[in-house]
């Protein structure tokens, strides 16, 4: 006997319903059962729905054999398995099932392109997407948001103002991605032009908590901090993660005694519970304001006050506030007790404040404790050697990079001017500017030296001569970069520029002389925290 449609439609509800919730899920096999009881089998539909309901609760395996037991498969079978197979990770799979498409649709590229993304696979991505015949919106959000995701903003933006150019309309998730894109590269000019096209298009009602919380997160991660707060306060409805956003966005850009405001606020509001995140970004905002013993009293009562377990960002965000302050025992002490095994990111927050006090010894033991340890790290001490004047220091760090084949990562700077994002590498000459800038770059020198500058040469990695450690530091990236913002950037706004390593105090101390000779905002974001110099004075306060 055929099975009424009831039967079809009610199994269908009940699929959803299961793989919305964990404790639901346990009524899958059930409901397999279920349906073979039920007849319904043959039906491509129903199938497809078992597939989906297996896939969306990590049951990828029972996905599978639910597929090949399938007599008949349709598009909707492919997409639905490949996709599974791709959101777990296993892209190998999943391109034997794209192999296998009689005739793949926009949605099977895009699963197999998101798939490939997420398992970080992005070039391989990018060429399957470049190969589509067809691409609709989905496709385009995808590979910006994988783009985006893997740290590949610029290459985000590119296609993003491609895909406008090819006459498709943004949605949500295009905004989305292209914020996210904009963040990321430091693209402040491109966020407040989508920021202005969603308003004048009317994209949107309003924004939302998610528009809202990634428009100012953009704005605040691009350094513009007064426009996250003036999205902050017109938003008319905030979760926790807009005032995560907030607060952490204030943290970062030096703003300590605000983002704690910030968090006293949220405390009010009972419409929001402060998570793990909250509470990143308030010792965030200690570590940067050196608010030692507000930091103490708010990582205890993480979960005395609010139930919250500490996480690894915790301790490192403590660590960081300890170990900058001068306290590196009990850093060090914090590390020892810490319930899980710390991270790289813990140990170079121990190793940060070692660098700031000059405590070789710490810093030995921190590196000989550090299961993993990249260029960075022993940049770090071999600086450190060198700025107390253990030039044999210095040597032994080098033979252990070359043994291990570690290279010194080169200083990476970008800078958006015009719409167009510009890259510097440290020592980089390739840039269609390169004369103009290092004719710049001379007489920014020239008027420094009047002014009675000195070249900080303590953390070249060499044992030169000073007047090779002085070309060396000349031809930094954000050097670069500043001296190009000086010849390109329009007048009077501020010269913005992402760096992926952490500042030197050479090019600090450039930035900040530049911003007075030249009566410039220039706005740093390093790897750690940004730096908003005006006049001759940085908003870290030199405390970095």
């Amino acid at each position: 006997m055929r099975p009424s449609r009831l039967n079809q439609h009610s199994f269908l509800f009940l699929l959803r319903e299961a793989s919305a919730s964990a404790a639901a899920r346990r009524r899958l096999p059930p409901l397999h059962a279920l349906l073979v009881k039920l007849g319904l089998q043959p039906y491509a539909r129903v199938h497809n729905a078992l597939i989906q309901a297996y896939a969306a609760s990590g049951l990828v395996d029972d996905a599978r054999r639910v597929f090949d037991g399938m007599s008949h498969r349709d598009t909707v079978s492919f997409n639905s398995m490949i996709h599974a197979h791709a959101m777990s990770g296993d892209v190998v799979s999943a391109r034997r099932l794209f192999e296998r498409v009689p005739s793949p649709t926009p949605v099977t590229w895009t699963s197999m392109v998101a798939g490939l993304c997420r398992a970080g696979d992005v070039a391989a991505a990018r060429r399957l997407f470049e190969e589509m015949p067809v691409r609709d919106l989905v496709s385009w959000n995808a590979m910006m948001s994988g783009l985006a995701g893997n740290r590949r903003p610029v290459e985000a933006l590119c296609l993003f103002r491609r895909m406008m150019a090819e006459g498709f309309a943004p949605n949500r998730g295009t905004v989305l991605s292209a914020l996210a894109a904009c963040a990321g590269a430091g693209a402040l000019e491109t966020g407040k032009w989508i920021h202005a096209f969603v308003e004048r298009k009317r994209l949107f009602r309003w924004w939302d908590e998610f528009l809202g919380t990634a428009l100012l997160d953009m704005y605040a991660k691009c350094g513009a901090v007064e426009l996250a707060l003036d999205v902050f306060t017109k938003l008319r409805s905030r979760n926790t993660c807009t005032w995560n956003a907030m607060i952490n966005g204030l943290a970062m850009n030096g703003y300590s005694a605000k983002a704690l405001d910030m968090f006293r606020k949220m405390e009010l509001d009972r419409t929001v519970v402060p998570d793990e995140v909250t509470f990143v970004g308030v010792l965030l905002a200690c570590s940067h304001g050196g608010f030692v013993d507000v930091g103490r009293e708010h990582f205890h009562m993480i979960e005395k006050k609010y139930g919250i377990r500490l996480i690894l960002e915790h301790y490192a965000c403590m660590v960081d506030l300890l170990a900058r302050s001068g306290h590196l025992q009990e850093a060090h002490k914090i590390i020892a007790g810490m319930p899980m095994k710390p991270d790289a990111v813990v140990w170079r927050a121990l190793l940060g404040g070692c660098r700031l006090h000059k405590d070789v010894k710490m810093a030995e033991t921190a590196i000989s404790e550090m299961e993993a340890t990249c260029s960075g790290d022993h940049v770090l001490l071999s600086n450190l050697y060198a700025a107390v004047g253990r030039w044999s220091g210095v040597e032994d760090v080098r033979r252990t990079m070359r043994s291990k084949g570690i290279e010194k990562i080169p200083g990476c700077s970008s800078i958006e001017i015009n719409d167009s994002i510009h890259e510097f590498v440290s020592g980089d000459k390739s840039h269609p500017s390169y004369n103009d800038i290092h004719a710049k770059l001379a007489e920014i020198s020239a008027r420094m030296q009047q002014q009675g500058y000195v070249t900080e040469t303590a953390e070249v990695f060499y044992d030169v001569e000073e007047e090779e450690k002085e070309q060396a530091l000349g031809h930094h990236s954000e050097k670069l970069a500043i001296a190009f913002g000086l010849i390109g950037g329009p007048p009077n706004v501020a010269i913005r520029i992402v760096k992926n390593l952490r500042f030197c105090a050479d090019c600090h101390k450039f930035a900040k002389l530049v911003s007075q000779i030249y009566h410039w905002e220039i706005v740093v974001r390093d790897r750690a925290r940004f730096h908003h110099f005006t006049e001759g004075a940085c908003s870290c306060n030199d405390f970095w």
